[in-house]
């Protein structure tokens, strides 16, 4: 038997110690902060749903991005919402539309910054759907063009990351072709490979107002039961051309997440959504939970399951402790 001779807790017993033989590190250079831009001057508008989350007009979202760029986080991803949506969803793909003026106008102001852009039609659309609507239903194919022209909107106006996330077949490869053929074969995917149909987007649909207006997306997202078809979408996409790979949701996809570590060595992401976030911030208002400490427990176990970097709302307040403050 090894006890007494071997102890446990012996490399538990302080703060110093814990951290000189934790197995897992979180840092900022971890974190990926979601934004939401939307039209006008001088908007800072909360999201009630997302307490400290906000939408911004341009100017705000620069100087929002300068104080993430001071906090160690290496990056933002954008959501948009347009001036006006269409059937097409149009302003996701438009030279002049808000995610391109908002993409040149941090890389002025904060060149060092990686900014990433969200590929999906569903924020830009009048019928709130991910693509082109035919019958009622998402047309896998038709969509493929619209994505692609929207990622080479992006990638020409300086993004350094195109992320799609609507979930149709095929459009890793038809955006990869899409970016080489316009010169812009330098441009990096993230792929959300694995998104599941999960009921903890509630929040996002609030900021991103982006709900659909009939059905569901359960015919184009993963369904929440399976576990390989995971593999199954990653492996599809990787093949296609992906550079780095991601997981959404994340808590309640671990699994998930931990067998796409096993499986791939390409970068991997996960996505702390809208729903995980305003569970914990609610919570926490109610005083059921010390919000900050299962802010980072929540954000420690994402890593610990494989995660290379995480998107997540908690990313400006988790910097924050991180860097010795305070959220």
């Amino acid at each position: 038997m090894s006890f007494p001779l071997v102890r446990m807790r012996r490399l538990r017993k302080t703060p110093a110690m814990r951290r000189l033989v934790a197995e897992t590190v979180l840092t900022p250079a971890d974190l990926i902060y979601p934004m939401f831009v939307c039209p006008g001057e001088e908007v800072c508008q909360d999201i009630g749903s997302m307490p400290g989350v906000n939408r911004y007009s341009i100017d705000a979202l620069v100087e929002e991005c300068k104080e993430v760029h001071a906090l160690g986080i290496p990056g933002v991803i954008l959501f948009g919402i347009p001036e006006k949506k269409d059937a097409l969803g149009t302003e996701g793909y438009s030279p002049d539309g808000i995610i391109a003026k908002a993409v040149r106008a941090v890389k002025k102001a904060v060149p060092e910054l990686i900014v990433i852009c969200d590929v999906c039609l569903c924020e830009y659309t009048s019928h709130g759907h991910c693509g082109v609507l035919e019958k009622g239903q998402v047309h896998n194919d038709a969509t493929l063009e619209l994505l692609a022209k929207a990622a080479v909107t992006y990638a020409k106006a300086g993004c350094d990351i195109v992320a799609p996330s609507d979930m149709m077949d095929g459009r890793v490869i038809e955006i990869r072709e899409a970016l080489d053929e316009a010169g812009l074969d330098g441009t990096p995917i993230l792929s959300y490979a694995a998104k599941y149909a999960s009921a903890f987007y509630g929040p996002f649909r609030d900021a991103a107002d982006s709900t659909p207006q009939e059905g569901d997306r359960k015919a184009y997202q993963m369904d929440p039961p399976n576990f390989r078809e995971a593999l199954r979408e990653v492996a599809m996409d990787v093949e296609e051309g992906a550079d780095m790979i991601m997981v959404k949701p994340a808590l309640p996809y671990l699994d998930v997440l931990a067998a796409v570590r096993d499986e791939f060595d390409l970068p991997l992401c996960a996505y702390q959504v809208s729903g995980e976030f305003a569970m914990i911030k609610a919570a926490a208002a109610n005083g059921w939970i010390d919000g900050d400490k299962v802010m980072m427990e929540s954000l420690i176990s994402i890593k610990r399951a494989g995660a290379d970097f995480i998107l997540t709302y908690f990313a400006k307040e988790a910097a924050a402790i991180l860097n010795g403050g305070t959220a």
